[in-house]
């Protein structure tokens, strides 16, 4: 048996779900068919597509994507200074 393939606003649903309903998600889960980890994973995706969606007239949101924002280029320089060193070692 193959992987079930969801789509986008499935998932996205499902995740506002958890957000609106304050039902379990191990429970909301079961209903919807999918693993708890699988609903888990949706939940912080979509959560982090927010964060990172632009500036928010909530300043604890708006600290919450700035950090977000900053780890990400803090991830990014690091990738950088590391393939530059690599390409450095081969010429």
């Amino acid at each position: 048996m193959g992987r079930k393939h969801y789509t986008e606003e499935f998932k996205r649903e499902a995740a506002r779900l958890v957000e609106v309903s304050g039902r379990p998600i191990p429970e909301i889960a079961a209903d919807l068919g999918v693993g708890r980890a699988t609903l888990n994973r949706w939940i912080k995706e979509f959560r982090d597509q927010d964060l990172l969606s632009g500036p928010h007239e909530d300043a604890s949101k708006e600290l919450a994507r700035l950090r977000k924002e900053n780890e990400l280029l803090r991830q990014e320089r690091d990738l950088l200074k590391k393939a530059a060193a690599f390409f450095a070692r081969e010429t």
